[in-house]
């Protein structure tokens, strides 16, 4: 009897896993501002209104908006700028750019949909305009490479995956788990660097100094202060390797 129901238990779980990888496959796309085929199951429209139903939560965690009014401007004005003279501005996204109170977490982060943030810590810690610029291009790369979308397609393949295989086998949820949770990090760090290269382009184009890109990667390697996590185990690169990156970006575009 246990070899039957064994027998079944692996039917049942290997369905769950075919399942999963038929939906993920099934929603294939070409991002039309970065040429790649990606895997997403939202639209445009579902992910600007994710981005604005998460947007009052995420401002409440970090302290609310700052009360610097002049400051949120130039955020704005510097986001603006970015999207009106690159290829973000061909797309349908509703952009907002929100200057966050929090001064103690050196950060930045966007929402599908539009919805771009940076921290007070952050902003304090920029020097000039240009640094804001490669901060706010980074974020809007995110979303035009639709990353929080895909990575939301990504984490419904794994899950689906690892459901199946627990069910499918005694013991194997965990090493499914892992895998996943590797395989969702790898993407993480390609996310970032596609949006520094992302980032770069805009800069240019909008009339920034790219290099100034590298200062601000110098700044968060600083907040990170020596204990940094090894890379392999982070979903960021290190600031280092970005900073080699980001140079070979500048001499791409640059010509």
């Amino acid at each position: 009897m246990r070899g039957g129901s064994g027998k079944i238990r692996l039917f049942i779980g290997m369905a769950i896993v075919a399942f999963a990888v038929l939906k993920y496959c099934g929603s294939a796309e070409t991002n039309e501002f970065t040429g790649e085929t990606q895997y997403i199951d939202l639209s445009v429209e579902e992910e600007i209104a994710l981005g604005l139903q998460a947007a009052p939560s995420m401002i409440e965690q970090h302290g609310g908006l700052h009360p610097d009014n002049r400051a949120q401007t130039l955020v704005d004005q510097v986001g603006f700028n970015l999207v009106q003279s690159s290829i973000a501005k061909e797309s349908n996204y509703q952009w907002d750019f929100h200057l966050l109170a929090d001064d103690r977490t050196i950060n930045a982060f966007a929402l599908p949909g539009g919805q771009c943030f940076i921290t007070a810590a952050l902003f304090n810690q920029l020097q000039n305009e240009d640094q804001l610029a490669g901060v706010m291009g980074h974020e809007i790369g995110h979303v035009i490479a639709k990353h929080s979308a895909a990575r939301m397609s990504q984490q419904g393949l794994a899950q689906g995956v690892i459901t199946g295989v627990s069910v499918g086998t005694e013991g194997g949820g965990q090493t499914a788990a892992a895998v996943a949770q590797m395989l969702t990090m790898k993407y993480g760090r390609d996310d970032e660097l596609q949006s520094d290269d992302l980032g770069v382009k805009m800069m240019i184009d909008a009339g920034y100094e790219p290099q100034e890109m590298i200062g601000v990667m110098k700044i968060l390697k600083q907040a990170a202060g020596p204990n940094r996590v090894p890379e392999f185990q982070s979903t960021h690169p290190d600031p280092d390797n970005r900073i080699e990156r980001i140079r070979e970006s500048i001499r791409k575009y640059r010509g």
